[in-house]
């Protein structure tokens, strides 16, 4: 079983990918160099760099079984 996140840490995701979708990639690690030093700490940097990373992941899934 999986941990819920925080409200803070979806809903700056969901802002962050409507505003700019094509600075993130599917992965942890390029998320969190988009992120950089915009966010006030490295642990919700992290957090948000991952649940980014999870929905691009699921829309692309998504988007390919429509194919």
């Amino acid at each position: 079983m999986g941990r819920i996140k925080q409200k803070l840490i979806k809903r700056t995701s969901r802002q962050l990918l409507e505003n700019s979708p094509d600075s993130f990639g599917v992965t942890f690690e390029e998320n969190k160099v988009s992120l950089g030093d915009t966010l006030p700490s490295k642990r919700v940097r992290n957090k948000i760099a991952g649940y980014i990373a999870r929905l691009k992941k699921n829309t692309k899934t998504i988007i390919d079984d429509n194919e």
